[in-house]
Parts: structure tokens; sequence; C-alpha cells
């Protein structure tokens, strides 16, 4: 009997000796971003209307970096991509506390504020986003490391000889903290998320790269893709 949400994981050490251990019943399942196609956001009741998917809450930053990165991209916004332009007084305006102390993206009338809302002129969706699209680079060079990175998670842990093994995986809503708890819906736990027609380690390749780089990551691609027919456990949501 297959536990209920039992993944495959596939592991390899790179040529620093750090081991790497891949869930690959997340990464070959068909799982894709739903914002605009009925995603009913991470409140606490399903609202596909509003269109937040998970920008509810103010995004997290990780470090000074990730701050600086954000606050450098919401300088070369306007009002004509932002819709929220004229709620801030400036660029660093954008970064407030939450209750431990730690930075996040303001939020404003119930959502982060860089999401443009339905009916706004200049488009729908994070500002940050479009923005990038618009000067031709990588949104994941504008937006906060949290959002551009969902739903991939990359944890590590140092043993007590110092071997570094680095774990990726699907988010989960564990990973939100005590704040999940509030969420009526979570995307890799739900059908409506599992509709695409290519695997995650494709369509998410940059992101992947980004987190890996490019020599893990092509070696994880050669491996998932020298048997194409052998099997995978697929995913639960799936199974189910």
């Amino acid at each position: 009997m297959t536990p209920a949400d039992a993944h495959e994981w596939l592991s390899f050490d790179d040529d620093d000796g750090r081991t790497w251990l891949f869930d690959v019943t997340f990464l070959t399942s068909n799982w894709t971003c739903v914002w605009d196609r009925g995603c009913p956001g991470v409140g606490d009741e399903p609202a596909p209307e509003l269109q937040r998917g998970c920008c509810s809450h103010g995004a997290h930053l990780a470090d000074d970096a990730d701050r600086d990165r954000v606050v450098a991209a919401a300088e070369r916004l306007d009002p004509e991509t932002w819709q929220h332009h004229r709620r801030v007084a400036d660029a660093e305006s954008v970064i407030g506390e939450d209750d431990d102390g730690d930075p996040l993206t303001l939020t404003v009338d119930g959502a982060c504020v860089f999401l443009n809302r339905p009916g706004f002129d200049g488009g729908t969706g994070c500002a940050l986003h479009r923005g990038a699209v618009a000067a031709g680079e990588r949104p994941l060079d504008w937006k906060p490391e949290v959002c551009w990175q969902l739903p991939l998670h990359l944890e590590y842990h140092d043993d007590e000889n110092d071997h570094t093994t680095f774990t990726l995986r699907e988010w989960k809503t564990r990973d939100w903290g005590g704040g999940g708890d509030d969420f009526h819906w979570w995307c890799t736990a739900d059908p409506l998320a599992f509709v695409d027609v290519d695997p995650v380690y494709l369509t998410l390749a940059e992101e992947l790269i980004e987190l890996v780089g490019a020599e893990v990551y092509e070696r994880l691609v050669g491996h998932l893709e020298a048997a194409p027919g052998e099997h995978v456990l697929p995913h639960p949501v799936l199974r189910r």
C-alpha cells in the first residue's frame, strides 16, 4: 500500500562533494501556476475573482540583497505600470515590518502593494513582474526571492562532519509557518494546479538553475530524461 503522501527522490553528489536531494515526484508532475485561471487565492475563503493568488500578504524578504533588489526595481516603475505607485512616498517606503520586526513588502487594501488589481489599465498582476517583462529582463531579478521561488523550496543541512546536503522539494502549506494555518487552499495540494502539458523541471527551468546552478540542473535533467519511460511515482494529488 503506497502511503498517501509518498514522493520519490533522486540524490547525487556534485563535483564539490555536496549532496543534492530532489523531489522528482513533484518535478516530473504537471503543476503550473493558475494565478489568472481560477486560482482561489490563499485567504480564508475562496475568491478567484480577486486574482490575488498568493499575494494576499506582504512578501517576506530574505536578506539585505533581496530588499535592495526590490527597492531598486520599485524605483523603475511608474504610475502606468504600477497601480499603487502614488500610495508610497518613495521606493524605500514599499518595505515594512511584520510583528516580529522582519522586513516584508507593504500591503494595500488586503494584498501586496505591488499587486495590480483587476481593471487597472496597466494590467492585472505583479507590477514588478510586468515591469521586468516590459524591460526585457527576468522577473526573478526584480521580485522578492520568495515570490519567484514558489512553489519550489530549497533548504540545506550541514551534518556533524560539515557535509552539506541540499534538498529541493515542493513548497507545502507548513512552509508558511503559522500563517499557513489560515489558508483555505494551497496550489500544490489541489488538482486545479496540475494541468500543464510539460513537467515542472522544464517549465521552471530558469528558477531551478538560479537555485541549484546550471551544472547540477543539467545533471538532474540528464537523469530524468535518460529513460523517458521509466516509472516515477505520481504526485499524491494526482493519485487521489
